[in-house]
């Protein structure tokens, strides 16, 4: 019986694939903490300074705030945990690249907060963490994980491996970026 041509593609694919998910764990608890993290601050101001009642917009400038404290937190722990490997020697580029994926995933729990608070006008506590911490945090997860895998911590960046891959005319292929072979 010949062996099968596929085989040691197959075998490779599982190498990788059992290499991601320890990183999609360690991603996981780190925007658990971040979640937690958010949900704390967002409710504590939504219960003092920006209560609707105190502040007609307060929904949206707590989301603001408290993703923001998220985001440093999760930055912390992705930079120095999940994506440890990965890292950037520079540091600052690194900062602003996260940062910038960061907030334009805080764009999308903050839409879904606005159309279900401005264009469905449920207006309760329990309605806005609803579209934030349900809807917004499922897509934006999506969102920023795929991101910061394929940019900010992309394995192969800045690498020999690019440089390699275009001398030989031949393009990365997509699931070498999603997980290294090294």
């Amino acid at each position: 019986m010949k062996p099968r041509a596929d085989v040691p593609a197959r075998e490779n694919e599982h190498r990788r694939a059992s290499r991601l998910l320890p990183q999609l764990i360690k991603f996981g608890a780190v925007g658990a903490v971040g979640v937690l993290v958010n949900v704390v601050v967002f409710n504590s101001l939504m219960l003092t300074v920006f209560a609707p009642k105190v502040m007609q917009h307060g929904p949206i400038y707590a989301t603001i705030i408290a993703t923001t404290v998220a985001i440093i937190t999760n930055w912390v722990g992705n930079r120095f945990w999940a994506f440890s490997a990965q890292r950037q020697t520079n540091t600052v580029r690194e900062g602003i690249e996260f940062g910038l994926v960061s907030l334009a995933g805080m764009g999308i729990p903050i839409l879904c907060l606005w159309i279900s608070h401005y264009l469905l006008d449920y207006k309760s506590l329990l309605a806005d963490n609803i579209s934030n911490y349900v809807v917004g945090l499922a897509i934006g997860t999506v969102f920023r994980f795929a991101l910061y895998r394929w940019w900010v911590y992309a394995p192969d960046r800045g690498s020999s491996r690019r440089a390699k891959d275009a001398s030989t005319g031949l393009a990365a292929s997509p699931d070498r970026r999603l997980v290294s072979d090294s």
